[in-house]
């Protein structure tokens, strides 16, 4: 069967405006760089036109996303005789909202067992499941005092508890219709498959949307355009996954793990022998030869691994080996032992932790080990705890598999994107098939936007798909798509200070306002805006527009968050999203104040481009060029005064009882 999309009228117009944008946006940005700059004015126009070329990227990102939208239509029956686990994950969600999940799931018409997740451990959670005959799963007594991992922990553990062929993840809030098995299960008689994505609908959210929560242009045009190329990834809930695809990805990265502990390891033990062997004085032949014997060792041990020997076969020989020549060591240089006893403790100390701390373990640490100044015995000590460390027990984490990744605060992006570098396929039916409560104020929203960011970005910094290796080039480029869509923060800055200082003192950041510049912008613009408004299909996209500008300290803060945290080993703020509303307190605008901080200034800029526009000390057709620009950002950023006066739903957010088929077309 083809992966390939069929070429209907509306994806040859796609396809057509697509290449329009690209040829308008290249012509205008090549034509910025070499000939519209104002190099005088540099410390603006430099970062204006990098912003403009991230916007560009962005927008051709974009374009290659439609390029192969797939609309699924009807799903292939489900077949008959699969079994399937249907997990609802939980921490301190309350108990009625879960119960209300759980027994909807229960009724899903597909045979199959529900599970409640509860990583709260709460007696009353477990009474109330029990008591309608639905079972539940906590953490084992495996996880005491080990990382927890949050959801995708919680996941994990109930994997090795189960063994349906087929998972069903839901969140506490998400409410299932009872078809949504049939109509998603009939994609896995693709033996490759191993994840189906639907939507996620929220019931308790108003027509006006003013928190942005329903992603019209995400759960459709975007997930249909990477499901062409292959790469539709799992969100988190709502979602079908094949247990083998988890499984053999947890086998294959414990493998990779210890691959890369093992390597680092041989690598760091031949420098400690080097640095040996330069301390020994003269007469020392016997304990020469040793190191010389043990960095053979090393060398075959690293040429084994490059031929694919076992691991395990390959670090018993060597630790066998390591073992009798400390031995031999141990009555020629009793000596030097005291002094290097405490370094030894500390690398052994790695065995608690091994994988992730050794495979994580920063270069410039392995440099001290590696170039302090050994005695013989003390770098063989060295050598053997390094090796050590690296236990195919896995003894620092509650088990040695773990399927979900749990490299981020999100588990979802991570773990489809290592599915994919197995070979796996992905599948986006686009139909509502669960019901779920969004936010219903703006600190709720922010604290889920920011998470989400924060994942994607610690993706970007750990496994950057540009570098992923089973990956195809689009498929890279469809998860690069979106994490490159969250560095849009930065330009938000510099799209905001641009119009700001011309109106405010009247520096300009382009050459001049001249025909050439216009006669190259605007029909870029406007192509652009036409390929949002053909992909969309009649979806309403202009609150997800207004909120790519308006929530950007959120954006900047995710970003330099997860660098602390993946570089500097900085703690993140996490916090799981509440499924509950807050006690109204009337609006937040503490947790604005950038955004009003930006909208004061646009404010200001404008009051003084007036005046100076009256006492003649500024052009007029580039003023109220600067006008509009500024008008526009007024515009966007109007939805966060909403946001902060949001006092909630006020209908009833019970879910719609019919099952629509959305963008069938």
């Amino acid at each position: 069967m083809s992966d390939r999309p069929p070429l209907t009228r509306r994806l040859i117009a796609v396809r057509v405006i697509v290449v329009l944008t690209a040829v308008l946006g290249l012509n205008y940005i090549v034509w910025r760089w070499l000939f519209s700059v104002h190099w005088s004015a540099w410390w603006i126009a430099v970062p204006l036109v990098i912003a403009e070329t991230y916007s560009l990227i962005d927008s051709l990102l974009f374009g290659l996303t439609m390029w192969r939208l797939r609309v699924r239509g009807e799903p292939p029956a489900a077949p008959e005789g699969l079994t399937v686990d249907v997990f609802i994950t939980t921490y301190n969600e309350p108990i009625d909202l879960v119960m209300r999940t759980a027994l909807a799931a229960r009724e899903i018409r597909y045979p199959h067992r529900t599970w409640i997740l509860d990583d709260g451990n709460r007696p009353e959670m477990r009474a109330a499941a029990e008591a309608e005959g639905i079972g539940v799963i906590t953490r084992s007594a495996d996880w005491v005092g080990m990382p927890r991992h949050a959801k995708a922990g919680n996941l994990n553990n109930a994997l090795l508890s189960t063994d349906g062929e087929f998972i069903l993840i839901l969140d506490a809030d998400q409410i299932p219709v009872p078809e949504i098995l049939d109509r998603t299960l009939g994609y896995f008689t693709d033996e490759r498959m191993a994840l189906v994505q639907t939507p996620q609908y929220f019931t308790n959210v108003p027509e006006s949307d003013p928190l942005g929560s329903q992603a019209p242009l995400f759960y459709g045009p975007i997930q249909q355009g990477k499901d062409g190329w292959n790469a539709a990834f799992f969100c988190g809930s709502n979602a079908i996954i094949r247990r083998e695809a988890l499984m053999q990805l947890g086998i294959a990265r414990y493998a990779k793990e210890v691959e890369v502990g093992v390597r680092k390891a041989l690598r760091t033990a031949r420098t400690v022998l080097e640095e040996a062997r330069e301390n020994l004085e003269p007469g020392q032949d016997r304990i020469a030869e040793a190191l010389d014997a043990i960095e053979h060792d090393v060398k075959r041990a690293q040429r084994e691994l490059a031929r694919g020997v076992a691991l395990f076969d390959v670090t018993y020989r060597f630790q066998r080996r390591v073992d009798s020549v400390h031995r031999e060591l141990v009555e020629a240089d009793l000596d030097a032992v005291a002094a290097d006893l405490a370094i030894i403790a500390e690398l052994e100390a790695l065995a608690e932790d091994p994988i992730d701390t050794l495979a994580g373990i920063s270069t410039e640490a392995l440099d001290r080990i590696a170039h302090r100044q050994w005695s013989p015995l003390g770098a063989v000590d060295a050598v053997r705890a390094l090796i050590d460390a690296v236990d195919v027990g896995r003894a620092g984490e509650a088990q040695p598999i773990m399927p979900l990744a749990t490299i981020s605060v999100t588990e979802d992006m991570a773990t489809c994107m290592r599915m994919h570098t197995l070979g796996w396929r992905s599948a986006y039916h686009d139909e509502v098939l669960a019901h779920g409560l969004a936010p219903e104020d703006l600190q709720t929203m922010l604290t889920q936007r920011l998470r989400w960011a924060q994942g994607t970005v610690q993706v970007m910094f750990r496994e950057n798909p540009l570098t992923q290796r089973g990956l195809t080039i689009t498929q890279r480029l469809m998860y690069f798509a979106t994490m490159w869509s969250y560095l849009s923060g930065f330009a938000a800055l510099v799209y905001l200070a641009a119009p700001i200082t011309y109106l405010t003192i009247g520096v300009l950041p382009v050459q001049a306002f001249s025909v050439d510049f216009f006669v190259r912008l605007i029909p870029f613009l406007i192509v652009n805006q036409l390929l949002f408004f053909v992909v969309a299909d009649g979806r309403p996209t202009w609150r997800g527009q207004q909120y790519s500008l308006a929530l950007f300290p959120t954006w900047i803060k995710s970003f330099t968050s997860a660098f602390g945290n993946v570089f500097l080993g900085r703690d993140l703020d996490f916090a799981v999203t509440p499924k509950v509303k807050r006690e109204d307190t009337g609006p937040r605008w503490d947790l604005i104040k950038p955004q009003l901080w930006a909208i004061g200034l646009l404010v200001a800029a404008i009051v003084i481009g007036l005046v100076r526009i009256a006492v003649g000390q500024a052009n007029l057709f580039g003023s109220l060029f600067n006008m509009l620009w500024v008008a526009f950002d007024l515009l966007i950023f109007s939805v966060i005064i909403r946001a902060a006066r949001y006092r909630g739903f006020e209908g009833d957010p019970a879910p719609e009882p019919a099952v629509a088929m959305r963008g069938a077309s």
